[in-house]
């Protein structure tokens, strides 16, 4: 996008910079039409590429569209397109293995080394850039925002919309500023710091804002790091999650596939420094956090912001704030099969999953390996990269023998048991510690108990066959 509104003397925040860049028009009521500059698809696009053959319409800027498979592919060793027999899910694989690249879309397919999740390939790849606004029929595009872009997910409907016309129609959200300072304690990572804003705020905290994270403890995390928290900020309610970029960002970026190269690197860096909330400029809410208050922290409920950190208890629903949270707190508990008061470190697992778009980066393999090296697994676990790249450049580091070692099964990319929609899923009333973004009801099969942690965390559980606090097993300590 190189157009975009006059810059107004007033103090504007990361959020308006590159909101009213993109605004092609706005209308009285409100809905602001905005330029799309990145669209990324995965096999959710069935439909949207069927309302499209239905008007005759053909893809408007197949060069700002991207496609991956991620949620329906097995990730077994050795599986390939043939290997998803589901009539359904087949031919949801089918609109971006064949159709998706019959109108010319640059697709990561399976088989190709740099297939995987679509919200690790897009920052992998360079196609995740500061300043740009991004959209995917995945809730969890906010991951770009970590890079300083405007990220966010869209419906099938909106899907379609922006294939046919590289626009969308949206309507202004409000804005909230989250401030992490302090220094983390060990073993305490971005999971834990954005799981316990979460428990604060509330899964309905953030509803109708885009939020920022900024503070000094932001600013210590890598990239990745940042993906993490913004992943989740949609767990928090939020439309959207960013952090500034800064030199920790544009070391990421440099020399990637898609991102600038040359002398169009040195100027898009100039236009990337103005990407940062201006002093004075004033959010919708502000909340601050003391990051040395947070130890590494599992959920024990249905919902993430039911967390609590692994030297605690399960809450008692007698001592909730109010009848609405008391009964949201018996029903989780009741399907968690979990009572009051129990040490979260004595809750036994049954499998381990270390994967998904919140959590299957080599940064988070590095630290869920430091945890594993040396150790045995005591109950099955599952170790799925977030993309081919990472995979290979986890096995070049030795990472997949340290799994093996342990007993753990080291698989191909892809969504995996984050969401379930490849069948990759557990038996009724199995009790999996996970490093995906979502511990709902039935989310990795039906009745099955899912608690969120972190990649060393969920290490630490399949060592010892139950969530356990992953301080004293981390090496050197």
């Amino acid at each position: 996008m190189t157009g975009g509104m006059p810059a107004t003397g007033n103090p504007r925040t990361l959020f308006d910079k590159i909101w009213d860049q993109h605004v092609v028009m706005e209308r009285e009521d409100g809905q602001t039409l905005l330029y799309v500059d990145r669209h990324l698809i995965h096999e959710g696009t069935m439909e949207p590429f069927a309302t499209l053959a239905r008007r005759g319409l053909s893809v408007r800027r197949t060069d700002r569209t991207f496609g991956m498979a991620d949620h329906f592919v097995p990730t077994f060793a050795g599986r390939t397109a043939d290997s998803v027999v589901d009539p359904e899910a087949r031919a949801m694989l089918d609109s971006i293995e064949k159709t998706a690249v019959e109108q010319g879309i640059t697709v990561y397919r399976l088989g190709d080394p740099r297939q995987g999740i679509v919200h690790v390939v897009g920052p992998e790849q360079g196609l995740t850039l500061p300043g740009l606004l991004m959209v995917c029929g995945d809730s969890h595009t906010a991951t770009h925002g970590a890079l300083g872009a405007l990220a966010f997910g869209i419906g099938s409907t909106e899907v379609a919309h922006v294939l046919a016309t590289q626009t969308l129609w949206q309507r202004r959200p409000k804005s909230m500023r989250i401030s992490l300072d302090g220094v983390s304690g060990a073993g305490v990572t971005a999971k834990d710091l954005i799981l316990a804003i979460i428990a604060r705020i509330g899964a309905q905290g953030a509803v109708g804002h885009i939020i920022e994270y900024a503070g000094a403890a932001v600013r210590r995390l890598s990239s990745e790091g940042r993906m993490t928290l913004c992943n989740m900020s949609i767990e928090a309610g939020a439309r959207a999650g960013m952090v500034a970029p800064d030199d920790t960002t544009f070391s990421y970026v440099a020399g990637r596939a898609h991102a600038p190269q040359g002398d169009a690197w040195e100027r898009a860096l100039r236009a990337w420094r103005d990407f940062h909330t201006d002093p004075d400029a004033r959010f919708d809410r502000e909340v601050h956090l003391d990051v040395a208050d947070v130890g590494p922290m599992v959920t024990w409920g249905t919902s993430p912001d039911q967390a609590v950190s692994i030297d605690g208890r399960v809450p008692d629903p007698a001592r909730a704030a109010d009848s609405a949270q008391r009964a949201s707190w018996n029903a989780a508990l009741d399907y968690m099969g979990l009572e009051p008061g129990t040490p979260m470190d004595a809750i036994e697992v049954n499998h381990v999953f270390i994967g998904s778009c919140t959590n299957s980066r080599i940064e988070d393999l590095r630290l869920a390996a430091q945890v594993v090296a040396g150790r045995s697994a005591r109950v099955p676990a599952w170790v799925v990269p977030g993309s081919g790249l990472i995979k290979r450049q986890a096995e070049a580091e030795g990472l997949h023998r340290i799994f093996r070692s342990a007993g753990f099964e080291w698989r191909e990319p892809g969504c995996s048991m984050c969401v379930g929609m490849n069948g990759e899923i557990l038996a009724p009333g199995m009790r999996c510690a996970s490093t995906s973004n979502r511990n709902f009801v039935g989310r990795q099969g039906k009745g099955v108990r899912t608690h969120l942690m972190s990649p060393a965390m969920a290490a630490a559980a399949a060592i010892n066959g139950r969530l356990a606090d992953v301080r004293p097993m981390i090496p050197g300590r």
